[in-house]
């Protein structure tokens, strides 16, 4: 086999994407493009599935539609402080299944001519002056470039030294039958009313195997391993009960996710990490329309780097920040101690009595344009005073009791 130009390790949305990206800004390097995955796909992947309409409109942007069976979404619904706000937007986004979207974005890379590997595992990486030789299931494949998109425990993330964010979160779900007291089904519910958790209960309106079902489930993030982790599966055996369901007749589903720190670049020379082996939103755990977006800003930056062969990717962070997904995540993981520590019930409290912030962070999860309307209500309704608060100088001189270490 001649020399590869990139080698994608891992074949989720974040991989997959890069891939696709990198075909389409530089077509000649399409045939010297491989994407490892270590499973079959199709294959299971454990995730409660809402993706953003963004995602779907940055694949349309190169010609890619995935079209699986899915869940429609135009509503949010936040349970906080006794109470519960709905917001709208037509066309928000969908709820998918990772099984079936993830296998129909590598059917979708290899239409493009894109090698994809399923049944491959990499296993090993060694990183020189004039390449990169990555050890796999199949034998050694070498390359200008890695890409590291394989996900929370990334083998490209410890093989190469990159620090890992302290944000590691758990979640726990299970898809169990619709009860007659749900919300509509192109409602996404987030209750962030268990205090025991910095984190939410989830319902997520869902299709298995063309099955009208509902995914439940809890979220819980840390910011430190040494402290001790929430019962989270005796959460959601009490957010089913209260419902009048028992855990142990469905399948538990446990996974942790990695949060975006903003520590590290990122890349070395010839490596660059990818969505989740990067970092997603540590405040809601949302992945798969980052990691597309991800994909999408990794592609044009390798497009442009190979073509140059400029293999020191030192500007990697800063390109990743110019961006939207990256400003994204910066904000995000900018609001933990502000959404879970200290000044917790202040801004549920807020939210609650905010609708129209909510719309707003509806039309931002759809890509859609924000409402000033929205947003100046928003600010009229007391957001400008909480932000007064909360960053005030007497409070940011004193320690936030309650705050994430």
């Amino acid at each position: 086999m001649k020399r590869l130009a990139c080698i994608v390790v891992g074949g989720g949305p974040a991989g997959l994407s890069t891939a696709l990206f990198l075909a389409h800004g530089a077509p000649e390097l399409t045939s010297r493009i491989v994407v490892l995955e270590k499973e079959r796909y199709p294959r299971e992947k454990f995730c409660a599935g809402a993706v953003g309409a963004r995602a779907d409109r940055a694949l349309a942007s190169i010609g890619v539609t995935v079209d699986v069976p899915s869940v429609p979404i135009s509503g949010l619904l936040l349970s906080a402080m006794g109470r519960s706000v709905l917001a709208r937007e037509e066309g928000a986004g969908r709820v998918v299944r990772r099984i079936e979207f993830d296998h129909a974005l590598a059917e979708a890379a290899r239409a493009r001519k894109i090698r994809v590997s399923d049944g491959v595992r990499a296993t090993g990486i060694r990183v020189g002056a004039h390449g990169v030789a990555v050890e796999t299931s199949a034998g050694l494949l070498e390359a200008d470039v890695v890409v590291g998109a394989d996900g929370v425990g990334s083998m490209v993330r410890k093989a190469t030294g990159a620090p890992r964010s302290p944000y590691l979160a758990q979640a726990i779900e299970v898809d169990t039958e619709p009860l007659p007291g749900d919300r509509p089904r192109d409602v996404l519910v987030f209750d962030v009313s268990r205090r025991e958790i910095t984190g939410y209960a989830w319902e997520f309106p869902t299709l298995v195997d063309g099955r009208e079902m509902v995914c439940r489930g809890v979220y819980a993030l840390k910011a430190d391993s040494r402290n001790e982790a929430p019962d989270i599966e005796q959460v959601l055996a009490e957010e089913l009960e209260a419902r009048g369901l028992e855990l142990r007749r469905y399948r538990k589903k446990r996974y942790a996710e990695r949060g975006f720190h903003g520590r590290g670049p990122g890349a070395s020379r010839r490596v660059l990490l990818a969505g989740e082996a990067f970092g997603i939103d540590p405040v809601t755990g949302e992945g798969i329309a980052q990691a597309i977006q991800f994909g999408a800003a990794a592609g044009a930056y390798l497009a442009r780097k190979i073509r140059a062969r400029d293999f020191f990717f030192y500007d990697w962070e800063r390109f990743v920040r110019s961006t939207s997904v990256g400003r994204d995540l910066v904000v995000r993981s900018s609001l933990v101690n502000l959404a879970y520590g200290a000044h917790r019930a202040k801004v549920e409290r807020f939210l609650v009595d905010s609708p129209e912030f909510l719309e707003v962070g509806l039309q931002h999860f759809a890509g859609h344009p924000w409402s000033k309307r929205a947003v100046g209500r928003s600010l009229a309704r007391g957001g400008a005073t909480l932000l007064r608060e909360i960053f005030s100088p007497d409070a940011l001189s004193s320690p936030a009791s309650g705050a994430l270490p």
